[in-house]
């Protein structure tokens, strides 16, 4: 079966990418401590037998709550510093007096991430840490079915009452004996999300049919998406948060009188918000939440304030489960808040460490094998001697200092076992399905091997081959591996302790992947015998080959074999930006060094100095041509002429191809200092900090004018005259939308005070944004079905290029606008003055396309880190959640750069198709390929690592993003593969 190189690359990553999808399904199972409800509500244990005969305490019931209400206020998105910080004594002045001389206790709960909302609420209703798949669960949150304090309460009758973010609503359906959830995604939101919430407050308080209420605000949230953390709009917010604690509190307070128990008000986030606004990594903005408890139960605070008291989020769980009277959820991992129960007496509070003691022991039972030689089973039991001991004094009526002293020596051996246990079991987050790891990596690495094997003849000049498929499929080892595969199958799912996912897909499924794993395997041994049998044969005639690696050629392998073995490390994943920064750092210089060669090292007699006149007079009808000049055949005196203005081009443009390295390092150089990313120097004041704070609003405006000129200048040159006008009435409602919104400003506009959603504006830009892609596909299709006419087909991939440029400039942050202006211009740069000239082949520009693209990936303030997602892309001109276009505004602005530069090497080589029929072929092959090397690796190196110590906070997400870069790679393929069909067809006529 003969296949083009595109062809068999597109197929191959879409193999592939059906493999990075089983492996990711089986390193990100669900969580193991999933024990159904029906077993979660068992007698509680009795209190430590005391030693001796005959004595037995008569304390086994569950201790009785110590608040009537609990009302629950989450902010989402509020750091620690918003509270504790300058922000809290400025603008939540109530608050910070309760923290300062009231009845409180103050905290600050440290989150795991990933640090997004539905597993922080999981986190924080469960005690459990939430696997690390729940930050793609959370876009579609399906009920949890884990014991829970929710289902805990609603069982023992408690009525509760939810307003706020509708992910409770999915997590906890018919819970609820009164609720009114509000999406959560749509972050352009800022004042009705909340006044949702706080309309059916004053109702509420005045009632007494409730046991708890539970108030979760997003407002403060989305501001954060929008514009960060050091926004103007962050203080307002936070004091109409104060506000609201204070008409919570009073009204609590009022009510005491009448009820026999007091109440208890908690505030907390769920998780925080980074240096950007974002979230979902692991800085210490994103985890540290604050944690405030207030009630007329607790002493009032005297003497200095101290520094609040780190605990974990998984510690709320468990502290309000005793506060109410509740048993702790079988699978919590967290602690007693102590000091919470503090004021009880000391048996109360020993009773209290005993019950969450024992539910740590049980749950260390249930998951560990080898539980008793745990240390802190160990210290548990050490304790719980102890605890029987205090027992006895206790009821013999011994009320001496000895009883006291004792008392507070177990309760510190209890403290000391509970963080020990729940030390041991956070490091148990999830158990990782291997099969399914196993069979995804084998796709995977066959998927590369098949691609490596098949290089020679992918990048020939016929950019295709001969793909082996009758002889394997109807072999004997083709038949034998699929028994075997299969045989292993049916071991391993009836042999499976635990939960596997491929072996719960149906048979049919699975035979289907034992037989694309065989086929796999034959093609590559297949291939393997052929590379050896022509290695064999003799040459009938040997041509002494030209070829030589060029410096260019060994820094690309260099670079690439460098990069691939630097994801070993997480400080080179967290920072894996300089690497790339590096990586076309150094090919620029070696561009320079090609360039002074070409230009300076090549004689007038030498071969290569007519090729280049040849070259530069071709480049010189070409313009006339677009000038729509007529360059007839022309004498001798003619073609004499037109050589020597050739010649006097090249003089010109000589300089400035010398220069492009140069002014590429000055543009990436310029890019650097825009935005920090990565980990170590995140936290640095950059040239976008300073841009977007509200003091140098004139200047981003300024800024974002002026490149949306460039980009309109730098764009609308292979244009239409159309789609010229529809890029320049597009850009104009780009500023139009950034100026509603309140990022940027008019310049006759003194203030930014009229801030709406910017909907009309935005959709106003969609508009010219699919005018432009349609006529664009329109010249396609007329390229593949009517004319065949490679011209038209650029023009149509130009246009569609163009338009998701425009898509860019909308979906950018204004001070991110340079970034999409420099890809243009370095673009620009480098195919006039430095591919054409040096005449690089395909495999060459699609490695220097790649690369460009990685490096764009992070100029643009990406990292890997979940954190540096920019939500907010993805509520662009909508005025309500909308999963699909918010998912894909999302995905195209976080990948806009590799994007970018991938549509551009395809119009690139549409225009080189006269000059190398293969060229389209090459490329998508080339692109395939050095897009599966580095995430083959990748897996084997996290398949190793899968319990190192930043697994959850450096590999895994950087493994998301190599699986979602895989998706989209696969896409771009395609994409390239049906616009060289029409060529294809012309090579093999």
């Amino acid at each position: 079966m003969r296949l083009r190189s595109g062809v068999f690359a597109s197929s191959c990553l879409l193999v592939e990418a059906l493999g990075v999808a089983l492996f990711l399904r089986g390193f990100f199972p669900l969580p193991v401590r999933s024990v159904p409800r029906s077993e979660a509500r068992r007698d509680p244990p009795a209190e430590p037998a005391p030693p001796g005969s005959g004595m037995v305490s008569n304390w086994t019931s569950v201790p009785p709550p110590l608040f009537k209400k609990v009302v629950i206020v989450l902010i989402d998105a509020l750091r620690d510093d918003f509270v504790f910080g300058s922000k809290g004594k400025q603008f939540m002045p109530y608050t910070t007096q309760v923290i300062e001389k009231g009845t409180s206790y103050s905290f600050v709960a440290e989150a795991k991430p990933p640090t997004v909302t539905m597993p922080r609420i999981k986190a924080l209703m469960t005690g459990s840490i939430p696997g690390f798949i729940d930050v793609i669960v959370n876009l579609n949150s399906p009920a949890l079915l884990d014991d829970n304090l929710i289902w805990q309460a609603k069982t023992a009758g408690k009525r509760i009452i939810f307003y706020g973010d509708d992910t409770w609503v999915r997590l906890f359906p018919k819970h609820f004996v009164e609720y009114d959830g509000t999406t959560s995604f749509f972050v352009s939101d800022f004042t009705e999300v909340d006044d949702n919430v706080t309309r059916h407050l004053d109702r509420v308080l005045k009632r007494e049919d409730w046991d708890i209420l539970i108030l979760h605000y997003l407002g403060l949230d989305h501001i954060g998406h929008m514009t960060g953390p050091n926004s103007p709009l962050v203080g307002p917010k936070l004091h109409e948060m104060d506000n609201i604690l204070k008409k919570i509190h009073i009204s609590l307070l009022s009510k005491e009188g009448e009820a026999s128990l007091p109440s208890l008000l908690v505030v907390c986030g769920d998780h925080g918000m980074s240096e950007t606004g974002s979230h979902g990594g692991s800085s210490e903005g994103e985890v540290h939440t604050p944690l405030l408890f207030i009630s007329s139960a607790f002493e009032k605070r005297s003497g200095p304030i101290t520094q609040p008291k780190v605990v974990q989020q998984t510690d709320l769980a468990t502290t309000l489960a005793v506060g109410l009277g509740l048993p702790i959820s079988r699978n919590s991992v967290g602690n007693l808040i102590l000091p919470v129960v503090g004021g009880k007496t000391m048996r109360e509070q020993l009773r209290f460490l005993h019950l969450n003691g024992f539910q740590l022991s049980r749950l260390l039972q249930e998951n560990t094998p080898a539980y008793e030689k745990d240390p802190g089973y160990e210290h548990f039991k050490i304790a719980e001697k102890s605890h029987g001991n205090w027992i006895k004094l206790y009821l013999d009526g011994n009320n001496s200092e000895i009883l006291l002293n004792l008392g507070k020596k177990v309760l510190k051996q209890y403290l000391e076992a509970l963080k020990t246990l729940s030390s041991s079991l956070s490091k148990q987050v999830a158990q990782y399905d291997m099969y399914s790891m196993m069979v995804g990596t084998v796709i995977i690495l066959e998927v590369l091997f098949l691609l490596l094997l098949s290089t020679p003849k992918a990048l020939s000049s016929r950019a295709e081959f001969e793909v082996p498929l009758s002889p394997p499929l109807f072999s004997l080892l083709f038949y034998l591996m699929c028994l075997m595969l299969c045989a292993v199958h049916v071991i391993v799912c009836t042999s499976a302790e635990s939960l596997c996912y491929f072996c719960s897909m149906s048979w049919l499924t699975a035979v289907g992947v034992m037989v694309l794993i065989s086929a796999l395997m034959c093609g590559i041994l297949s291939a393997v015998g052929k590379i050896l049998e022509s290695s064999r044969l003799p040459v009938k005639n040997p041509v002494v080959s030209n070829s030589s690696w060029s410096e260019v050629d060994v820094l690309i392998l260099a670079g690439t074999i460098g990069h691939v073995l630097s994801l070993g490390a997480s400080s080179f994943v967290e920072e894996e930006h300089q690497t790339w920064y590096f990586l076309i750092n150094t090919l620029c210089l070696a561009l320079c060094q090609e360039l002074c060669r070409n230009h300076f090292l090549v004689k007038e007699g030498d071969p290569q100095h007519s090729i280049n006149l040849k070259q530069n007079f071709e480049n010189v009808k070409e313009a006339y041509e677009c000038k729509n000049i007529d360059i007839p055949a022309a004498d001798d005196s003619k073609l004499g002429k037109v050589t020597s203005s050739a010649e006097f081009i090249k003089g010109s443009d000589k300089w400035i191809s010398l220069a492009s390295p140069w002014i590429i390092l000055i543009c990436c150089r310029l890019l650097r200092s825009l935005n920090q990313t990565g980990v170590q120097w995140a936290h640095r004041p950059d040239f976008g900090h300073w841009l977007t704070s509200s003091e140098h609003k004139s200047e981003l405006s300024f800024l974002a004018a002026v490149s949306l000129v460039m980009i309109f200048i730098l764009v609308q040159r292979k244009c239409s005259l159309v789609s010229k006008i529809a890029m320049a009435l597009g850009l104009l409602g780009v500023y139009s939308y950034r100026a509603a919104i309140g990022n940027i400003i008019f310049p006759w506009q003194r203030d930014s005070k009229d801030i709406s959603k910017g909907i009309t504006e935005a959709r106003f830009v969609y508009v010219f944004v699919l005018g432009i892609v349609f006529t664009g596909t329109k010249d396609l299709l007329k390229s593949q079905v009517i004319s065949a006419d490679s011209s038209v087909k650029s023009i149509g991939l130009w246009e569609v290029y163009s338009g998701l440029v425009l898509l860019a400039a909308l979906l950018f942050r204004p001070h991110n606008l340079p970034v999409l202006v420099f890809c243009l211009l370095i673009q620009t740069i480098m195919a006039k003055y430095i591919w054409r000239p040096l005449k690089f082949d395909a495999a060459q520009i699609t490695i220097m396309h790649y690369w460009f693209g990685q490096a764009f990936f992070y100029f643009q303030g990406n990292s890997n880190g979940i954190a540096t997602v920019d939500v907010s892309a993805g509520f662009v001109g909508l005025d309500s959640y909308v999963e699909i276009p918010a998912i894909f505004l999302t995905a195209f602005a976080t990948y806009a750069g590799p994007l970018l530069w991938a549509i551009h090497l395809l119009c690139y080589l549409s225009s080189e198709v006269s000059r190398n029929s293969a060229a389209m072929g090459h490329g998508c092959f080339c692109y395939a390929l050095v897009r599966s090397i580095p995430v083959a690796v990748y897996i084997i190196l996290v398949t190793s690592l899968r319990y190192h110590l930043f697994i959850w906070s450096v590999f895994s997400p950087k493994l998301l993003y190599e699986g979602v870069h895989v998706f989209i790679t696969a896409t771009i393929c395609l994409f390239f593969t049906a616009m060289d069909q029409n060529q294809s067809h012309k090579v093999q006529d």
